[in-house]
């Protein structure tokens, strides 16, 4: 395939060109040269957003997926990590579970007031005992030296 120029690469995967940029300078992608002022990216490069759009959406930061690249741009998955996220979101997905149980009862409760129903009483003390809150974020991780994505030149291809 042949490279893929910014507006390309914007354009195919919804990601402004602002936004790469930004994650170049994260660290997460790397152009490998221009054509004229524009920007020029391997192909791969779409596969890494894919990877990156992934990552968001599991709530990992970009900080976070620059350090689970190798030097080489590959993906370098730590498993301890990738468990430990989707803990994470297990908890989570448990907390907005009742969370929106609750909502849908008050929503249709027959009781005269919400504070004459038992279940939303119920829910009331769960959330006051903090079951409803959002998990607590995990302490940070020691920064690594931040590495640039490399990409493989045409001579190595």
């Amino acid at each position: 395939m042949r490279d893929l120029d910014i507006a390309e690469v914007a354009r195919r995967t919804g990601v402004p060109a602002s936004t790469l940029r930004y994650y170049e300078e994260k660290g997460l992608i790397a152009p490998i040269g221009r054509r004229g002022l524009r920007r020029l990216y391997d192909a791969e490069v779409l596969e890494r957003l894919a990877f990156v759009a992934l990552g968001r959406a599991s709530g990992f930061s970009l900080d976070e997926m620059a350090e689970m690249f190798a030097p080489d741009g590959r993906p370098r998955l730590d498993r301890q990590v990738l468990a430990a996220k989707a803990d994470e979101l297990d908890r989570t997905i448990r907390m907005l579970t009742a969370a929106r149980e609750g909502l849908r009862h008050a929503a249709v409760c027959r009781a005269p007031s919400h504070m004459e129903c038992p279940t939303f009483r119920r829910i009331l003390r769960a959330a006051a005992a903090g079951a409803l809150d959002a998990p607590p974020k995990p302490a940070p991780r020691r920064k690594a030296p931040r590495r640039r994505a490399q990409s493989v030149s045409a001579s190595a291809r």
